[in-house]
């Protein structure tokens, strides 16, 4: 049985998050890249090349939602994609230049937001936040 207590904060936390999201994400373009495809295109610059079955498995998507992903970024010249060495039957996928450059922007102007709105909160609170930072990251690992 879930302690109520953990129950109200995992009410609360997830409608924050929400929030924070859904505002983050109005603030792109009509025809930007999906929360899905940035997600992805910061995985592989973080993390290289991967195969698309891989990149599914990490992203906890089902392999036809990542082609979907996939085939759009491709389409877009953000990813591109090259026969596994080890295994011609697979492939590799990268991302580009301009995935890069785009995900730069994508974050600037998202970081950018975030840090606008923060200039209105205190140096104790933002503090708070910060000490946060580590939970949290800890929190999405176990989702």
């Amino acid at each position: 049985m879930r302690d109520e207590d953990g129950v109200a904060l995992a009410a609360g936390l997830r409608l924050a998050m929400g929030r924070i999201v859904r505002r983050l994400r109005q603030a792109h373009a009509v025809g930007d890249l999906t929360l899905s495809g940035v997600s992805v295109l910061a995985r592989l610059a973080a993390a290289g090349p991967d195969s698309p079955g891989s990149l599914a498995e990490l992203e906890r998507v089902r392999p036809q939602a990542m082609a979907t992903t996939l085939a759009g970024l491709e389409q877009r010249g953000l990813v591109s994609r090259t026969p596994d060495a080890a295994d011609g039957r697979r492939a590799i996928v990268s991302i580009t230049g301009a995935g890069r450059s785009v995900l730069e922007e994508r974050r600037s102007e998202s970081v950018d937001r975030l840090a606008r709105a923060l200039d209105e909160f205190t140096p104790q609170e933002r503090a708070a936040l910060r000490a946060a930072m580590p939970l949290l990251d800890r929190l999405a690992d176990r989702l």
